[in-house]
């Protein structure tokens, strides 16, 4: 007869009190994942996670409340949980997970890794430290109602990078407000601020500086010193924009002079901030007046919409839209808010003008009207509820594992609406790892197509190897004959490499350098393709991945082979499936900073790929057709138009 301890095998229970584990991540997930654990008889438990708790944070985190906020989410989600478990051992964290101390030996210490993750750049991190380290990775990721869970073991699974994925979509909040580094972050926060001015005001779209960016004070203490400032410390992030916006009448050019000018030299005395980056240049208003030439605005050839405007001309785009949307605001009366609508044109003016400004102001090419409508979208909130779903699934997962029965593990998709079983969970089994991955492959390799006399080598090293492929210290050979050191992760050794081309060390078409990221326990071979045919502002390409487009129908061959996903129509997409790569876990915008902070990303299943196979049900083995789906409903609900630009707060 079967003893059990609780719920549980006494084998297991025994197993659950004596084994190590790691939770990555303190967020939405991250919470329930850990209160989860130390109910269901965990003891030994290590948790991490860079971020600090936001009052946004507070309506789906529940481990922290209001006097929690500027603290170490890892510590206070720690201290918490204890309440639940006081015998549990709970080592917290407050850093990134990318940090060098946490090598392939850290690692090796525990028996299962669980990723509660918000960016992509941890997520490959940790798939390859667990890679390496051979131990088995639960990841899971919501997207609204949408949630996903999947394993991950090394030799029997896809790795989290077997599928190419498209452009990064998702973002911590204090990207948003400090630190953008792309376009989309600048109309997001134009977005953001369109509302803090004439909408409805949310604690989660702040636009003004992140006083509690983890990034800008490492000292817990003085993290939370930021988050409580005074007003009269310069810290402005829980004032009303919208009530100091009133009393100043709407005036375009003191809203002009608040956002562009004093915010962002208020952004400066964060000096930690700018150690790696591009510094922020303030602008004037009356400087940029008095300087500007009429001839900036004549329109240029082609549509208005696709013209590209110059510094004054969305200064004046901004003053015009700002009085538009201050009379529509007097003619409702008091009280009154407007709806951002992108086919509204003072609400699309307003946000054209203000995001293009702040790519000016960080360093980034402008956008066009057109260019900017096409970018901006719908926001979804996260949801408490989905968060708790997805983490009860990653426990049952991590039990699975540690019963020793791996085989059994499934990839689980939750679903915003119950598809034709009326299922709104759906499993479908795990695929083997892809033959073409270029991180868990046996001898990873690509192709990197790039114009040689263009490509400094600092861009190689940070924009290729480092954003594209995931490294964190890449050591980069050059297979000549010579062994000659590109670039090196010693600091100093290769500094003065950075600013020469490719070309001048001898790379050619054809040339191929060998990469290494030891921490990483990763090798790569790249082999270089030059071109001089790349599209306007594209500085690279991988060739053979074409991720922002829907894979090539499957051949009748394949669709009978024995690769097994979900049998349902309706379902969310596997991420896990070799042969409908979705297009990404990620097309979703993360518009608060929760969990694991770094460049930037969620697994939850949000497909876009228009494939078309058959699929052996997982639990049934009945075969069916399933049709991945571009929008969060139902297939069988009647199709709508839906923006693959939709933005969707994620956990």
């Amino acid at each position: 007869m079967v003893q059990l301890v609780g719920s549980l095998r006494k084998e297991l229970a025994e197993s659950l009190s004596t084994c190590k584990v790691l939770v990555v991540g303190a967020g939405g997930i991250g919470c329930e994942l850990l209160k989860n654990l130390v109910l269901t008889g965990f003891k030994n438990i290590d948790v991490i996670d860079l971020d600090t708790i936001d009052v946004s944070n507070l309506n789906r985190q529940f481990l922290f409340q209001k006097k929690h906020v500027g603290k170490s989410k890892a510590q206070v989600a720690k201290e918490s949980a204890l309440q639940f478990c006081p015998t549990a051992n709970i080592t917290a964290y407050h850093d990134s997970i990318m940090n060098p101390d946490y090598n392939v030996e850290f690692f090796r210490k525990f028996v299962l890794v669980m990723n509660a993750l918000d960016n992509r750049a941890a997520r490959n991190h940790v798939n390859r430290m667990c890679l390496a380290a051979d131990i088995p990775l639960i990841e899971s990721g919501t997207a609204g109602y949408l949630g996903q869970v999947t394993v991950i073991k090394k030799g029997m699974t896809e790795c989290y990078e077997c599928q190419p994925k498209p452009t990064q979509k998702t973002f911590p909040g204090c990207t948003i407000r400090n630190t953008p580094s792309e376009p989309i972050h600048c109309i997001v926060w134009a977005k953001y601020l369109f509302n803090q001015l004439f909408g409805e005001e949310d604690a989660d779209q702040e636009v003004s500086p992140d006083t509690a960016d983890p990034e800008a004070a490492w000292n817990p203490e003085e993290t939370a010193a930021r988050a409580t400032a005074s007003e009269k410390d310069g810290d402005i992030k829980r004032v009303s924009t919208k009530d100091w916006a009133r009393s100043t009448g709407y005036d375009p050019v003191k809203l002009f002079n608040k956002l562009f000018k004093d915010d962002i030299m208020y952004l400066l005395t964060m000096d930690k901030l700018w150690k790696k980056r591009k510094a922020p240049t303030p602008l004037d208003w009356q400087q940029l007046e008095n300087s500007a030439h009429p001839e900036e605005n004549c329109p240029g050839s082609g549509l208005k919409d696709q013209h590209v405007l110059g510094v004054w001309g969305h200064c004046q785009m901004f003053q015009h839209s700002v009085e538009t949307l201050r009379s529509q605001l007097q003619e409702k009366g008091d009280g009154a808010e407007l709806v951002w609508d992108k086919d509204d044109p003072p609400a699309m003016d307003f946000v054209t003008a203000a995001a293009n400004l702040r790519m000016h102001i960080f360093s980034m090419n402008m956008k066009s009207r057109f260019d900017v409508k096409s970018m901006a979208g719908n926001i979804i909130p996260a949801i408490a509820t989905t968060n708790a779903v997805i983490a009860g699934l990653i426990v049952l997962e991590g039990l699975k594992i540690l019963s020793g029965e791996l085989e059994s593990c499934r990839t689980i998709f939750l679903n915003k609406c119950p598809n034709l079983r009326k299922k709104l969970l759906v499993p479908c089994v795990l695929d083997p790892p892809s033959a073409n991955c270029y991180v868990c492959a046996s001898k990873p390799e690509v192709t990197v197509k790039l114009n040689v006399h263009k490509t400094m080598v600092l861009s190689l090293q940070d924009k290729i190897l480092k954003e594209r492929f995931g490294m964190v210290a890449p050591d980069v050979q050059i297979e000549d004959g010579k062994g000659t050191i590109l670039i090196s992760s010693e600091e100093g050794e290769t500094e003065a490499n950075n600013s020469k081309l490719l070309s001048d060390f001898g790379i050619r078409n054809g040339s191929r350098l060998q990469v290494d990221d030891f921490l990483q326990d990763y090798t790569l071979l790249v082999n270089v393709l030059h071109t001089e045919e790349l599209e306007r502002d594209v500085e690279f390409e991988v060739v053979g991945e074409a991720p922002d487009k829907a894979p090539p129908p499957q051949t009748n061959q394949e669709e009978v082979n024995n690769s097994i996903t979900n049998g349902n129509k309706d379902s969310a997409q596997p991420s896990t499936s070799s042969k409908a790569a979705p297009a990404e876990d990620d097309d979703i915008m993360i518009v608060d900073s929760d969990e694991e902070e770094e460049a930037s990303s969620s697994s939850a299943a949000a497909a876009t790929s228009g494939t078309k196979r058959k699929y052996p049900d997982a639990e049934t083995g009945e075969t069916s057709t399933k049709r991945p789906r571009t929008d969060q409903s139902s297939a069988a609900a009647a199709p709508t138009d839906n923006d693959d630009d939709d933005i969707i707060a994620l956990d």
